[in-house]
């Protein structure tokens, strides 16, 4: 059972990780660099970037490295956004085939200022990818867009494999720390995906997929809220993760749950209709994500 009591602030053991010195790593971030790319392993301070450059996989961040939002848990910079590189989409093609990537991630900062907010951009990767990786999977973890419509059917229609957008924060909590969000409008986008899916790409087969953190000040009722809100919009992939406060101007983490907390949380979503669950403390919304896709495939 979960605790109503706060752990101490200080970080548990479970949530030390190894320091980055593998050839792998390095190797990931020289290719990165070399085709002028970003990560949200770098940018967000992922604790999982270790583990994921060892095994040779990174999360691709598009569209620039800063973002026209202000999360207060988010360590990307927020500020004035660069023009849109159109070649971008190219030369990520370009660096997963360097690396003999199978699975990639996508992702991006958050672009108000685009009348699409990037859409464009996130489908042309898709198609620049299955152009020139065959049989190459694809997960695309997309901002709100605004709920710009015309967006998201674009990016539907360039039919990746899983298409994420993240609640991050229980709706308790959601307005002060997602304050150019909206909880409705990302519940309103899943089941959108959804329905677009079912509607319009009906041999498609599409994984709608959202994930996210606890630690912040949430109660289990928060958190019960938020899986049967995810629930109705069925919600089929959901990762869970714990909260780490990226420096002393981002909020500070209420508490740290252990382990078997993540286990009871995991187990609470039975019944609910999730088809795969991650949860854990290092747990992120690309954290085994292949592991994930080819469980829930068998391969496919």
């Amino acid at each position: 059972m979960i605790s109503n009591t706060e752990t101490s602030h200080r970080k548990p053991a479970w949530l030390k990780v190894r320091l980055p010195s593998s050839h792998e790593f390095k190797k990931v971030k020289g290719v990165l660099k070399s085709f002028n790319l970003h990560s949200v392993c770098q940018e967000a301070l992922c604790p999982n970037i270790s583990e994921c450059f060892a095994e040779g996989t990174a999360t691709f961040l598009i569209l620039g490295n800063i973002c026209t939002r202000n999360c207060l848990y988010c360590n990307i910079a927020q500020g004035n956004t660069g023009a849109v590189d159109l070649d971008e989409p190219q030369r990520l093609a370009d660096a997963a085939r360097a690396l003999g990537l199978r699975y990639v991630v996508i992702t991006s900062v958050t672009r108000d200022d685009l009348a699409d907010g990037g859409a464009e951009i996130f489908a042309r990767c898709v198609e620049e990818l299955r152009r020139k990786i065959r049989d190459c999977k694809v997960e695309l973890l997309i901002p709100d867009f605004k709920g710009n419509r015309q967006a998201l059917a674009r990016v539907m229609d360039s039919k990746p494999d899983v298409i994420n957008h993240n609640i991050d924060v229980a709706p308790a909590l959601f307005k002060r720390l997602r304050p150019q969000g909206n909880y409705e409008l990302s519940l309103e986008l899943l089941n959108r995906a959804r329905l677009w899916r079912d509607r319009y790409l009906k041999h498609s087969a599409i994984i709608i997929k959202s994930g996210f953190m606890v630690g912040f000040g949430e109660t289990m009722g928060n958190i019960i809220h938020l899986l049967s809100d995810l629930s109705k919009v069925q919600c089929e992939h959901l990762t869970i993760g714990q909260y780490q406060q990226p420096s002393k101007n981002h909020w500070p983490v209420a508490r740290y749950y252990a382990p078997d907390e993540f286990n009871h949380l995991k187990q609470t979503t039975i019944g609910m209709g999730f088809r795969r669950v991650e949860a854990g403390p290092l747990v992120r919304s690309s954290y085994h994500a292949a592991k994930s896709f080819i469980f829930y495939t068998g391969g496919a």
